[in-house]
Protein backbone atom coordinates (compact mmCIF):
# COMPACT_ATOMS: atom_id res chain seq x y z
CA UNK A 1 0.00 0.00 0.00
CA UNK A 2 1.07 3.59 0.50
CA UNK A 3 3.81 3.48 3.09
CA UNK A 4 4.68 7.11 2.40
CA UNK A 5 1.15 8.22 3.36
CA UNK A 6 -0.09 5.73 5.90
CA UNK A 7 1.85 7.21 8.81
CA UNK A 8 -0.04 10.47 8.40
CA UNK A 9 -3.46 8.99 9.18
CA UNK A 10 -3.30 8.89 13.02
CA UNK A 11 -2.55 12.62 13.12
CA UNK A 12 -5.73 13.37 11.18
CA UNK A 13 -7.95 11.32 13.52
CA UNK A 14 -7.56 13.78 16.37
CA UNK A 15 -8.25 17.19 14.91
CA UNK A 16 -7.76 19.25 11.81
CA UNK A 17 -6.21 22.00 13.92
CA UNK A 18 -2.62 22.02 15.10
CA UNK A 19 -1.80 21.52 18.76
CA UNK A 20 -0.80 24.50 20.96
CA UNK A 21 2.95 25.09 20.86
CA UNK A 22 5.32 27.11 23.00
CA UNK A 23 6.46 30.36 21.41
CA UNK A 24 10.11 29.37 21.99
CA UNK A 25 9.68 26.38 19.66
CA UNK A 26 8.46 28.41 16.67
CA UNK A 27 10.54 31.62 16.89
CA UNK A 28 14.11 32.80 17.19
CA UNK A 29 15.10 35.76 19.35
CA UNK A 30 16.95 38.28 17.21
CA UNK A 31 20.54 38.71 18.39
CA UNK A 32 20.62 35.38 20.21
CA UNK A 33 22.56 33.47 17.57
CA UNK A 34 25.68 31.46 16.99
CA UNK A 35 28.67 32.73 15.01
CA UNK A 36 30.78 30.61 12.67
CA UNK A 37 34.54 30.41 13.25
CA UNK A 38 37.22 28.96 10.98
CA UNK A 39 40.97 28.45 11.11
CA UNK A 40 43.89 26.71 9.39
CA UNK A 41 46.29 24.57 11.36
CA UNK A 42 48.54 21.53 11.55
CA UNK A 43 47.92 18.13 13.14
CA UNK A 44 51.10 16.33 14.24
CA UNK A 45 51.87 12.94 15.77
CA UNK A 46 50.26 10.85 13.03
CA UNK A 47 51.52 7.30 12.53
CA UNK A 48 52.65 7.68 8.94
CA UNK A 49 49.14 8.64 7.77
CA UNK A 50 49.79 12.34 7.23
CA UNK A 51 50.14 14.40 4.06
CA UNK A 52 52.77 13.53 1.48
CA UNK A 53 54.73 16.75 1.40
CA UNK A 54 55.58 16.45 -2.28
CA UNK A 55 51.86 16.37 -3.15
CA UNK A 56 50.78 19.06 -0.68
CA UNK A 57 53.20 22.00 -0.84
CA UNK A 58 51.02 24.08 1.53
CA UNK A 59 51.64 21.50 4.27
CA UNK A 60 55.39 21.68 3.72
CA UNK A 61 55.36 25.48 3.75
CA UNK A 62 53.26 25.57 6.92
CA UNK A 63 55.54 23.06 8.65
CA UNK A 64 58.66 25.00 7.70
CA UNK A 65 57.10 28.29 8.85
CA UNK A 66 56.04 26.78 12.17
CA UNK A 67 59.50 25.32 12.83
CA UNK A 68 61.17 28.65 12.01
CA UNK A 69 58.97 30.38 14.60
CA UNK A 70 60.19 27.77 17.07
CA UNK A 71 63.81 28.60 16.21
CA UNK A 72 64.47 25.66 13.87
CA UNK A 73 65.81 26.56 10.41
CA UNK A 74 64.71 24.01 7.80
CA UNK A 75 64.71 26.26 4.76
CA UNK A 76 66.10 24.52 1.65
CA UNK A 77 65.90 21.18 3.48
CA UNK A 78 64.21 18.13 1.95
CA UNK A 79 61.42 17.36 4.42
CA UNK A 80 60.00 13.84 4.13
CA UNK A 81 57.92 13.41 7.27
CA UNK A 82 54.56 11.63 6.97
CA UNK A 83 53.35 12.48 10.45
CA UNK A 84 51.93 15.96 9.72
CA UNK A 85 48.63 16.96 8.10
CA UNK A 86 47.20 20.34 7.15
CA UNK A 87 43.64 20.77 8.44
CA UNK A 88 40.76 23.22 8.52
CA UNK A 89 39.33 23.83 11.97
CA UNK A 90 35.71 24.97 12.37
CA UNK A 91 33.61 25.85 15.41
CA UNK A 92 30.44 27.65 16.46
CA UNK A 93 30.71 30.49 18.95
CA UNK A 94 27.59 30.28 21.19
CA UNK A 95 25.64 33.45 21.95
CA UNK A 96 26.88 35.37 25.00
CA UNK A 97 30.01 33.17 25.29
CA UNK A 98 32.33 34.65 27.91
CA UNK A 99 36.08 35.04 27.58
CA UNK A 100 37.79 31.88 28.82
CA UNK A 101 34.85 29.53 28.17
CA UNK A 102 35.45 26.34 26.16
CA UNK A 103 33.82 25.29 22.88
CA UNK A 104 34.04 22.17 20.70
CA UNK A 105 35.89 22.21 17.38
CA UNK A 106 35.81 20.04 14.26
CA UNK A 107 39.06 19.17 12.48
CA UNK A 108 39.01 18.20 8.77
CA UNK A 109 41.94 17.07 6.63
CA UNK A 110 42.91 19.42 3.81
CA UNK A 111 45.60 17.41 2.00
CA UNK A 112 46.01 13.73 1.15
CA UNK A 113 46.34 12.38 4.69
CA UNK A 114 44.64 9.00 5.10
CA UNK A 115 43.82 9.30 8.82
CA UNK A 116 44.02 11.78 11.69
CA UNK A 117 43.97 9.04 14.34
CA UNK A 118 46.35 9.75 17.22
CA UNK A 119 47.07 13.29 16.03
CA UNK A 120 47.30 16.50 18.04
CA UNK A 121 46.17 19.85 16.73
CA UNK A 122 48.70 22.63 17.30
CA UNK A 123 47.64 26.11 18.41
CA UNK A 124 45.20 27.38 15.77
CA UNK A 125 43.54 30.84 15.85
CA UNK A 126 39.85 30.74 14.87
CA UNK A 127 38.58 33.75 12.94
CA UNK A 128 35.12 35.20 12.58
CA UNK A 129 33.57 36.71 9.45
CA UNK A 130 35.13 40.06 10.37
CA UNK A 131 38.66 38.59 10.35
CA UNK A 132 39.12 38.93 14.12
CA UNK A 133 40.36 36.08 16.31
CA UNK A 134 37.58 34.90 18.63
CA UNK A 135 39.02 31.61 19.90
CA UNK A 136 42.20 29.52 19.91
CA UNK A 137 42.07 25.73 19.42
CA UNK A 138 44.50 22.99 20.43
CA UNK A 139 44.30 19.39 21.63
CA UNK A 140 44.15 15.70 20.78
CA UNK A 141 41.90 14.82 17.84
CA UNK A 142 39.30 12.08 18.38
CA UNK A 143 37.95 10.34 15.28
CA UNK A 144 35.13 7.80 14.90
CA UNK A 145 36.34 6.11 11.72
CA UNK A 146 39.33 3.99 10.77
CA UNK A 147 41.27 2.97 7.67
CA UNK A 148 43.10 -0.38 7.70
CA UNK A 149 44.77 -1.86 4.62
CA UNK A 150 46.93 -4.80 3.63
CA UNK A 151 48.49 -6.03 0.43
CA UNK A 152 45.23 -7.33 -1.04
CA UNK A 153 42.45 -5.72 0.99
CA UNK A 154 41.43 -2.45 2.60
CA UNK A 155 38.71 -1.63 5.12
CA UNK A 156 37.47 1.89 5.78
CA UNK A 157 34.76 2.83 8.28
CA UNK A 158 33.42 6.34 8.64
CA UNK A 159 35.65 9.26 7.69
CA UNK A 160 39.05 8.94 9.40
CA UNK A 161 40.21 12.32 8.06
CA UNK A 162 37.62 14.22 10.12
CA UNK A 163 37.73 14.44 13.90
CA UNK A 164 36.51 16.44 16.84
CA UNK A 165 38.08 18.00 19.92
CA UNK A 166 35.63 18.36 22.81
CA UNK A 167 36.23 21.66 24.63
CA UNK A 168 39.14 22.09 22.25
CA UNK A 169 39.05 25.88 21.91
CA UNK A 170 39.21 28.73 24.42
CA UNK A 171 37.14 31.85 23.72
CA UNK A 172 39.44 34.88 23.58
CA UNK A 173 37.01 37.57 22.41
CA UNK A 174 33.38 38.15 23.35
CA UNK A 175 30.63 39.27 21.00
CA UNK A 176 29.53 42.61 22.42
CA UNK A 177 25.83 42.20 23.14
CA UNK A 178 24.30 43.36 26.42
CA UNK A 179 20.82 41.87 26.59
CA UNK A 180 19.68 44.16 29.40
CA UNK A 181 20.27 47.24 27.25
CA UNK A 182 17.87 46.03 24.56
CA UNK A 183 14.62 48.08 24.60
CA UNK A 184 12.89 45.91 22.02
CA UNK A 185 12.90 42.14 21.61
CA UNK A 186 12.38 40.99 18.04
CA UNK A 187 11.01 37.50 17.44
CA UNK A 188 11.63 35.85 14.06
CA UNK A 189 9.32 33.01 13.05
CA UNK A 190 10.93 29.76 11.93
CA UNK A 191 8.02 29.17 9.53
CA UNK A 192 6.82 32.62 8.41
CA UNK A 193 3.04 33.04 8.49
CA UNK A 194 0.80 36.09 9.04
CA UNK A 195 -1.76 34.22 11.15
CA UNK A 196 0.89 32.75 13.44
CA UNK A 197 2.59 36.14 13.87
CA UNK A 198 -0.72 37.78 14.85
CA UNK A 199 -1.48 35.00 17.33
CA UNK A 200 1.94 35.38 18.96
CA UNK A 201 1.46 39.14 19.37
CA UNK A 202 -2.02 38.64 20.83
CA UNK A 203 -0.81 35.98 23.28
CA UNK A 204 1.97 38.25 24.55
CA UNK A 205 -0.36 41.26 24.91
CA UNK A 206 -2.90 39.15 26.80
CA UNK A 207 -0.18 37.94 29.17
CA UNK A 208 1.20 41.45 29.81
CA UNK A 209 -2.28 42.99 29.86
CA UNK A 210 -0.93 45.84 27.73
CA UNK A 211 -0.25 46.34 24.00
CA UNK A 212 3.51 45.72 23.92
CA UNK A 213 3.72 43.32 20.98
CA UNK A 214 2.83 43.79 17.33
CA UNK A 215 3.34 41.73 14.19
CA UNK A 216 5.50 43.66 11.72
CA UNK A 217 5.01 41.13 8.91
CA UNK A 218 4.66 37.41 8.40
CA UNK A 219 8.19 36.81 9.73
CA UNK A 220 8.76 39.29 12.59
CA UNK A 221 7.03 40.16 15.86
CA UNK A 222 8.26 43.22 17.76
CA UNK A 223 7.93 43.25 21.57
CA UNK A 224 8.75 46.38 23.57
CA UNK A 225 10.21 45.52 26.96
CA UNK A 226 7.94 46.83 29.79
CA UNK A 227 9.45 49.14 32.39
CA UNK A 228 8.96 46.49 35.05
CA UNK A 229 11.48 44.27 33.24
CA UNK A 230 14.23 46.85 32.69
CA UNK A 231 17.50 45.15 33.63
CA UNK A 232 15.76 41.74 33.62
CA UNK A 233 15.27 41.15 29.91
CA UNK A 234 16.30 37.50 30.24
CA UNK A 235 13.41 36.91 32.67
CA UNK A 236 11.05 38.75 30.32
CA UNK A 237 12.05 36.49 27.41
CA UNK A 238 11.63 33.47 29.69
CA UNK A 239 8.03 34.45 30.42
CA UNK A 240 6.93 35.17 26.85
CA UNK A 241 8.68 32.20 25.21
CA UNK A 242 6.79 29.76 27.43
CA UNK A 243 3.40 31.11 26.33
CA UNK A 244 1.52 28.77 24.00
CA UNK A 245 -0.10 29.56 20.65
CA UNK A 246 -1.62 27.48 17.88
CA UNK A 247 0.62 27.90 14.82
CA UNK A 248 -0.94 28.06 11.39
CA UNK A 249 0.55 27.08 8.04
CA UNK A 250 -0.27 27.17 4.35
CA UNK A 251 -1.89 23.99 3.07
CA UNK A 252 0.88 22.23 1.17
CA UNK A 253 1.67 18.90 -0.46
CA UNK A 254 5.40 18.17 -0.70
CA UNK A 255 6.52 15.63 -3.30
CA UNK A 256 9.98 14.11 -3.73
CA UNK A 257 9.81 12.50 -7.17
CA UNK A 258 13.26 10.93 -6.83
CA UNK A 259 12.29 8.72 -3.87
CA UNK A 260 8.51 8.69 -4.34
CA UNK A 261 7.93 10.32 -0.93
CA UNK A 262 4.71 12.29 -0.44
CA UNK A 263 3.95 14.48 2.60
CA UNK A 264 0.47 15.98 2.89
CA UNK A 265 -0.06 18.85 5.32
CA UNK A 266 -2.88 18.65 7.86
CA UNK A 267 -4.71 21.66 6.37
CA UNK A 268 -4.98 20.20 2.85
CA UNK A 269 -8.57 20.02 1.59
CA UNK A 270 -10.03 18.54 -1.58
CA UNK A 271 -13.28 19.58 -3.22
CA UNK A 272 -15.67 16.85 -4.36
CA UNK A 273 -13.96 14.86 -7.08
CA UNK A 274 -14.06 11.37 -8.60
CA UNK A 275 -10.81 9.47 -9.11
CA UNK A 276 -10.08 6.29 -11.02
CA UNK A 277 -6.87 4.49 -11.79
CA UNK A 278 -6.12 1.74 -14.29
CA UNK A 279 -3.00 0.06 -15.55
CA UNK A 280 -2.10 -0.68 -19.15
CA UNK A 281 0.60 -3.34 -19.48
CA UNK A 282 2.25 -4.15 -22.83
CA UNK A 283 4.54 -7.21 -22.87
CA UNK A 284 6.79 -7.80 -25.88
CA UNK A 285 8.57 -11.17 -26.14
CA UNK A 286 11.24 -11.86 -28.75
CA UNK A 287 11.79 -15.57 -29.65
CA UNK A 288 14.02 -15.63 -32.73
CA UNK A 289 14.18 -18.93 -34.65
CA UNK A 290 16.93 -20.38 -36.82
CA UNK A 291 15.98 -21.51 -40.36
CA UNK A 292 18.37 -23.98 -42.04
CA UNK A 293 18.33 -25.56 -45.52
CA UNK A 294 17.75 -29.29 -45.98
CA UNK A 295 20.69 -31.62 -45.33
CA UNK A 296 23.16 -31.93 -48.20
CA UNK A 297 21.36 -29.11 -50.05
CA UNK A 298 23.57 -27.16 -52.40
CA UNK A 299 21.38 -24.07 -52.29
CA UNK A 300 20.06 -21.96 -49.40
CA UNK A 301 21.72 -20.61 -46.25
CA UNK A 302 21.12 -20.55 -42.54
CA UNK A 303 19.24 -17.43 -41.38
CA UNK A 304 17.70 -16.17 -38.13
CA UNK A 305 13.98 -15.53 -38.47
CA UNK A 306 12.56 -13.04 -35.92
CA UNK A 307 9.43 -14.01 -33.99
CA UNK A 308 7.71 -11.33 -31.91
CA UNK A 309 4.78 -11.86 -29.53
CA UNK A 310 2.90 -8.80 -28.19
CA UNK A 311 0.41 -9.09 -25.31
CA UNK A 312 -1.73 -6.19 -24.11
CA UNK A 313 -3.28 -6.38 -20.63
CA UNK A 314 -5.53 -3.48 -19.63
CA UNK A 315 -6.53 -3.96 -16.00
CA UNK A 316 -9.89 -2.69 -14.87
CA UNK A 317 -8.55 -1.11 -11.66
CA UNK A 318 -10.66 -0.24 -8.64
CA UNK A 319 -13.17 1.97 -10.50
CA UNK A 320 -14.09 5.47 -9.37
CA UNK A 321 -13.50 6.59 -5.79
CA UNK A 322 -15.61 9.58 -4.74
CA UNK A 323 -14.00 12.11 -2.38
CA UNK A 324 -16.65 14.28 -0.76
CA UNK A 325 -16.53 18.06 -0.78
CA UNK A 326 -13.77 19.56 1.40
CA UNK A 327 -12.37 16.17 2.26
CA UNK A 328 -10.06 16.05 5.28
CA UNK A 329 -6.56 14.63 5.25
CA UNK A 330 -7.80 11.36 6.78
CA UNK A 331 -10.43 10.86 4.07
CA UNK A 332 -7.98 11.80 1.32
CA UNK A 333 -5.41 9.23 2.48
CA UNK A 334 -8.09 6.56 2.93
CA UNK A 335 -9.51 7.25 -0.55
CA UNK A 336 -6.11 7.02 -2.22
CA UNK A 337 -5.30 3.83 -0.31
CA UNK A 338 -8.54 2.23 -1.52
CA UNK A 339 -7.34 2.60 -5.08
CA UNK A 340 -4.28 0.47 -4.30
CA UNK A 341 -1.85 2.75 -6.08
CA UNK A 342 1.88 3.18 -5.73
CA UNK A 343 3.35 6.51 -4.57
CA UNK A 344 4.32 7.23 -8.21
CA UNK A 345 0.66 6.92 -9.24
CA UNK A 346 -0.44 9.15 -6.36
CA UNK A 347 1.99 11.87 -7.44
CA UNK A 348 0.38 11.92 -10.89
CA UNK A 349 -3.16 11.94 -9.42
CA UNK A 350 -2.41 14.76 -6.96
CA UNK A 351 -1.02 16.86 -9.80
CA UNK A 352 -4.12 16.09 -11.90
CA UNK A 353 -6.43 17.07 -9.00
CA UNK A 354 -4.51 20.35 -8.68
CA UNK A 355 -4.91 21.06 -12.41
CA UNK A 356 -8.65 20.34 -12.08
CA UNK A 357 -8.87 23.00 -9.37
CA UNK A 358 -10.07 20.54 -6.72
CA UNK A 359 -6.93 20.48 -4.55
CA UNK A 360 -7.01 23.43 -2.14
CA UNK A 361 -3.30 23.38 -1.43
CA UNK A 362 0.09 24.25 -2.86
CA UNK A 363 2.15 21.47 -4.43
CA UNK A 364 5.90 21.76 -3.89
CA UNK A 365 8.22 19.37 -5.74
CA UNK A 366 11.68 18.89 -4.29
Amino acid sequence: MLAALAWLMPAAEFSAAAAPTRIKDIVRVEGVRKNQLIGYGLVVGLNGTGDRLRNTPFTEQSLASMLERMGVNVRDEDLRTKNVAAVMVTAELPPFAQQGSLIDVTVSGLGDATSLAGGTLLVTPLLGADGEVYAVAQGAVAISGFDVSGQAARVTKGVPTTGRIVNGAIVEREVGVNLNDVPVVNLSLRNPDFTTAIRIAEAINDHLDQPRARALDLNNVEVRVPDAYRGEVARFIYEIENLTVTPDAVAKVVIDEKSGTIVIGNEVRVSKVAITQGNLTIQITETPQVSQPSPFSETGETVVVPRTNIEVDEETGAGFAILEDYTTLEALVAGLNRLGMSPRDIIAILQAIKVAGALQAEIEII
